[in-house]
């Protein structure tokens, strides 16, 4: 693994944008996983790791979140935004064509580039995140999100993490360990989650009365498509997930058994769906 970043203009303002990288830096085939809403570019370590003979894997924090700058107006936290910081990370990759993997957030900001006419995206992959964004769903992570309290240890924010994921599924205590800390900053006080809580304000300041529909940009889509889908997920509904197979790119459906929004991806089993959709479009979509 290594670390490097990235140097975007925002509103007026420049921005270091953190990404970790896996992989030969020569290898012309390039992944980029795009993480959640408060999460950061370690959540895919273990993917990372396992498919780094055959890619090239890049790993950014998004702008607010992980090691990357908070950003000076707090509106600029928007999927739009962070689109043009996604292109400023390719072009200093140098690279013309990349598959995409992207967590709920990231699922998102992917879904908003491969839409774009001479999308640079090759193959998509959405875990978990759709075209239909469920109001209550939306609702109840708005609840949260930046609302964390001070902890007094690791161990304090970890029991805080299985209380707001239960949705990432079953992982074992070493994975949980994982992501509490790579979650986590350190101050003079304790330890506090490693996002701008404004996040959560940006997201309260404006409530969904109801669903927020995305079908023209999905519809736009053209590259082949997998849409992972935990079973019990309230963001992505079973519908909806249907309805994806049906039109657009017509993708595929692979549904992610005890779990909800929204799978983590650290498992061997998931990371092999993940694998054999970018190297060999796997027809199976049985629950897993």
């Amino acid at each position: 693994m290594r670390e490097s970043g990235v140097q975007c203009l925002t509103s007026g303002q420049l921005h270091h944008m953190a990404y970790t990288e896996w992989g030969d830096p020569a290898n012309p085939r390039v992944l980029l996983c795009v993480h959640g809403l408060t999460r950061n570019g370690r959540d895919f370590d273990e993917l990372a790791r396992a498919l780094s003979r055959d890619y090239r894997v890049i790993c950014p924090d998004v702008a607010g979140r992980g090691q990357s700058d908070w950003l000076a107006n707090k509106n600029d936290y928007a999927v739009q935004v962070y689109v043009q910081h996604m292109l400023i990370l390719l072009a200093r990759l140098d690279v013309a064509q990349v598959d995409w993997l992207g967590t709920s957030m990231g699922g998102l900001i992917g879904m908003g580039l491969a839409a774009l006419p001479d999308t640079p995206i090759r193959r998509l992959i959405l875990n978990d995140v759709g075209p239909v964004l469920s109001a209550p769903a939306l609702s109840r992570i708005g609840e949260y999100v930046g609302r964390a309290p001070l902890f007094a240890s690791v161990e304090a924010a970890e029991q805080y993490l299985r209380e707001v994921g239960p949705g990432f599924g079953k992982l074992s205590d070493d994975q949980w360990r994982a992501l509490t800390v790579s979650g986590l900053r350190r101050d003079a006080d304790g330890w506090r989650m490693r996002y701008d809580p404004a996040i959560g304000e940006v997201m309260r300041a404006s409530p969904l009365k109801t669903d927020m529909l995305l079908w023209p940009m999905y519809d736009a889509i053209r590259a082949p498509t997998l849409v992972l889908r935990g079973v019990d997920s309230d963001l992505l509904t079973h519908t909806t997930a249907e309805a994806m197979s049906q039109r657009g790119p017509r993708a595929h459906i692979v549904e992610i058994a005890e779990t909800g929004h929204a799978p983590m991806l650290m498992c061997a089993g998931q990371i092999e769906i993940v694998r054999n959709f970018l190297l060999e479009a796997p027809e199976s979509s049985d629950p897993v």
